[in-house]
């Protein structure tokens, strides 16, 4: 059996990380047993389906390496498959006409809140006889289609994650619409569980691959695909992301859009990586950092977890930064230039390039996420989602070496009036007038100075950083004192501290 599985996301809103982690295990699944990914996009909800959500699901999973080998398909150019369907069910007597309009389902549903039980369809509309059928239609009813189910139906599979499942027909709210009505035909848009069921006969699906919250949905398919006499695929039901507080995770209260993790300086490498461990755990428990292609190659479902995956941001901030620290020097610059350019930062990409290089390799090993461009934005994500934590932005950290004059840090400032800041600052700008300045020759003057004025090395470091990139904190000193001295903005920057030192 060659194996066939489906991402099947709606495009009534932008590519939801649940979504991508189950395309994510859906890929592995497919790779590692050599079988086919296959992407339709359900799109038969036409009043909420949007083309720039579809935009947005091809281009996320594009980003994030997910690749698929068939698609995308559309259900909205499946329906004459989907009406033949429905047609077949209601010519075996499986499916029915139903006329009850949303005022009586209203007020059965109420009864039912009356009386504390579940809400469910009564069935009432299953056996109509011809006349009444009549009736209704001299009324202007328009009918949806009901697939019927039996309430001492009992409905099993064994889950590929949960072992056996066992559902009771009674349990799953009455007979099921799988149509919608129609002013201008019998009948109208197939619902989801009809149309899903469709197309995995159609496109042969051997195996679903999706959320837990899809359980019940499961026990209502595979009574459709026995009324159709179709093969029922294996089902593989994966564990919800949960927030830090073990909910699940929210629109409202979250980020969940791929490209707001985008959008946040994650590297699409990194996201597929954390994704795969929501859930799943490789067989060297202690192996975290790997590849979807190498992740494929251990991937099975007895190591998928039934409980909630919590979404950790500390892991994945860690994760993402292992990514910016492996990249080679060259291709971080190249991903750092838009937002230096973006900042209004001036330099000339191609004549400036080893400078250019020689910075990224000076901050890159602080970095954990990359510049996020949209600062309002930002603001608003770390006030109003806690979970998001600040990391330092490479844009800052890189400043100082663009920039004509420095703003200082009020450490900055206190450091400049430290005692013995000016008589550092002052000895080591005379002893820079009278050579050029190496990472060697920089140390030998700090050294120098430090001998010569009697001074705690310390203090002249700190006063050094403070008069050259306005604050205490930064990468190493004698590096960025190189690359500021080959565009000549250390003496500029030793004068002017010196007007502000005690």
């Amino acid at each position: 059996m060659t194996v066939r599985v489906r991402i099947a996301p709606s495009p009534t809103g932008n590519l939801h990380i649940g979504t991508a982690r189950t395309a994510v295990f859906n890929w592995l699944f497919a790779r590692h047993q050599g079988g086919t990914f296959i992407l339709r996009i359900e799109d038969t909800d036409v009043e909420r389906s949007r083309p720039e959500y579809t935009e947005n699901i091809l281009e996320g999973l594009k980003w994030l390496g997910l690749n698929w080998d068939e698609g995308p398909f559309f259900q909205t150019k499946r329906l004459d498959l989907y009406r033949q369907a429905i047609q077949k069910l209601l010519d075996k007597g499986l499916a029915y006409r139903c006329y009850s309009t949303e005022e009586e389902l209203e007020k059965m549903r109420a009864a039912q809140a009356a009386r504390k039980e579940a809400p469910r369809y009564d069935n009432r509309h299953r056996n109509l006889t011809p006349e009444q059928e009549a009736a209704f239609k001299t009324e202007g009813r328009r009918p949806v289609i009901r697939f019927k189910i039996e309430d001492d139906r009992e409905i099993s599979w064994n889950d590929m994650v949960r072992g056996r499942i066992t559902w009771k027909g009674s349990d799953l709210g009455g007979d099921m619409v799988i149509a919608r009505r129609s002013e201008t035909e019998d009948f109208g848009q197939p619902l989801y569980n009809l149309a899903v069921v469709i197309d995995d006969i159609d496109m042969q699906i051997t195996h679903v691959i999706r959320g837990e919250d899809h359980i019940a949905n499961t026990a209502k398919q595979i009574l459709l695909y026995e009324a159709l006499g179709a093969a029922i695929p294996e089902f593989s039901h994966t564990p919800l992301i949960l927030n830090k507080q073990g909910q699940k995770l929210s629109k409202r209260k979250g980020v969940t859009s791929i490209f707001d993790f985008k959008k946040l300086g994650f590297m699409p490498e990194a996201l597929a990586n954390y994704m795969t461990l929501l859930g799943w755990s490789p067989p060297d428990s202690t192996k975290e950092i790997f590849t979807l292609e190498q992740a494929a190659t251990e991937f099975t479902f007895d190591r998928v977890n039934k409980a909630g995956a919590k979404f950790d941001w500390d892991k994945l901030n860690w994760l993402n930064s292992q990514y910016l620290h492996k990249l080679p020097v060259n291709e971080l610059t190249d991903l750092l230039i838009p937002f230096w350019q973006e900042a209004g930062f001036k330099f000339d990409s191609e004549s400036d390039r080893p400078w250019l290089e020689q910075i990224t390799a000076l901050i890159g090993p602080s970095l954990i996420r990359l510049p996020v461009s949209d600062r309002a934005w930002l603001t608003e994500m770390l006030t109003n989602i806690p979970d998001i934590t600040a990391v330092p932005d490479p844009v800052e950290m890189s400043r100082y070496f663009f920039v004509t004059q420095v703003e200082f840090s009020e450490e900055g400032k206190a450091q400049l009036q430290q005692e013995g800041a000016k008589t550092a600052l002052e000895a080591i700008k005379n002893a820079l007038d009278n050579q050029e300045l190496t990472a060697e020759s920089a140390q030998g003057i700090i050294k120098q100075v430090t001998k010569e004025q009697n001074l705690k090395k310390g203090v002249v470091m700190r006063s050094l950083r403070a008069a050259l990139t306005g604050d205490v904190h930064g990468p190493d000193l004698t590096e960025s004192w190189v690359l500021l001295h080959q565009k000549e903005l250390d003496k500029a920057r030793l004068q002017e501290a010196l007007s502000q030192a005690k």
